[in-house]
């Protein structure tokens, strides 16, 4: 029960694309991660989740288009859609994401940005 800040909790690493787990809220976690270039296609079946931009500008890539979601913005990504989270022009981006303790970083697929572990800091 103490205020985490969530800039701080950015210095700690500095890897992308590996989640880090800050808090938990019943059955979900909150996570997270900086981004750079491009991920992979994925869904997720049984979850939503709630992508927050902390820093920088997050390009959601769907099938039938791409969303464009800015610092202090965010996007729910309803389960079952494929989506490909991306960034451009070599920008580094900062996001906090909600989700379910069960979902899998990529979904069903296996990618070399796979995580199954997420560090707490």
């Amino acid at each position: 029960m103490k205020p985490i800040n969530i800039s701080k909790k950015f210095t700690k690493f500095s890897k992308q694309w590996h989640p880090h787990q800050i808090a938990v809220v019943d059955d979900m976690q909150v996570i997270l991660a900086k981004l750079k270039g491009e991920f992979v296609w994925h869904s997720h079946e049984d979850e939503d989740e709630l992508f927050q931009v902390v820093k920088g500008t997050l390009y959601m890539q769907f099938r039938n288009g791409t969303e464009v979601v800015r610092e202090g913005e965010i996007i729910v990504v309803p389960k079952g859609v494929e989506h490909n989270p991306c960034t451009k022009n070599d920008e580094e981006v900062h996001v906090l994401l909600f989700e379910k303790l069960s979902t899998a970083h990529t979904g069903n697929v296996v990618d070399e940005k796979t995580q199954t572990h997420y560090p707490k800091i």
